[in-house]
């Protein structure tokens, strides 16, 4: 979408807030011997209680409020029996509605005992994501940020998952710009404007450069047995800095 009022951004922020403490609130309660459904069950426990509604299960049957993504899972894991582990990834990925206004998030962070390759993947991509977000303004090529997540990419010796991009959002949870690619493009020509709401979401990788679905229809596996660390924020475009509506 593209804002046209100040209430579309505060209830944009509104919305994003509730989404930031989600995540929050669930990796407060993250630990070992955890199952990922008690987790989500915690989100979407926090989303009601806050009046949001989970947007994957709204909009497309999802099975769990959130996704729960662990070590090899780089993206839309299923919620279940998996017990957490000492030294896993996880990834936190939630996204909500409220009163029509959409918002999405993600965070990748590691259980204790710390593997210090899997803490760097982590904060790098977070790091990552707000150069990102730093660079963009009204008039930026959209392919920009393609090109910027694969230079910082490469400066930190890690792969990009190419086929999971970035995407417009607001109204609805997926809307365009559509395939906001996590690589360059030449032959994208499209501007971004002032007003518009997209999401910025890296996934850098230690090894493949894309997931495969699995049987369930949803979880998306690196096939190496390496490991993906993705952060996302919902971001409105400004002429100057871009705001960020899923600031805790």
């Amino acid at each position: 979408m593209t804002v046209g009022s100040q209430n579309d951004i505060d209830r944009l922020k509104e919305i994003g807030k509730i989404v930031a403490m989600t995540i929050q609130e669930m990796k407060r309660h993250t630990r070992v011997g955890i199952t990922t459904k008690e987790l989500d069950e915690i989100g979407g426990q926090f989303l009601k209680k806050h009046g949001a509604v989970p947007a994957p299960k709204a909009t497309y049957n999802f099975p769990g409020n959130t996704c729960i993504s662990v070590n090899h899972e780089a993206a839309h894991g299923i919620p279940g029996s998996r017990i957490l582990r000492p030294g896993d990834l996880i990834n936190i990925d939630v996204s909500a509605e409220m009163g029509g206004y959409y918002a999405d998030a993600g965070h990748s962070f590691v259980l204790p005992p710390f593997n210090p390759s899997l803490l760097r993947l982590c904060e790098y991509t977070h790091q990552t994501m707000m150069k990102v977000i730093s660079s963009l303004k009204h008039g930026v090529k959209l392919n920009e940020i393609g090109r910027l997540i694969e230079m910082e990419a490469a400066k930190g010796g890690y792969r990009i998952i190419k086929n999971l991009c970035s995407h417009g959002i607001g109204k609805s949870l997926h809307e365009k710009p559509t395939e906001i690619l996590p690589v360059y493009n030449k032959h994208d020509r499209r501007v971004l404007t002032e007003g518009l709401v997209i999401t910025i979401e890296p996934f850098l990788s230690t090894g493949a450069d894309y997931v495969l679905e699995q049987a369930d229809g949803w979880t998306l596996c690196v096939p190496d047995k390496g490991y993906a660390a993705q952060h996302e924020h919902t971001i409105i475009i400004t002429k100057d800095r871009p705001i960020i509506v899923t600031a805790a």
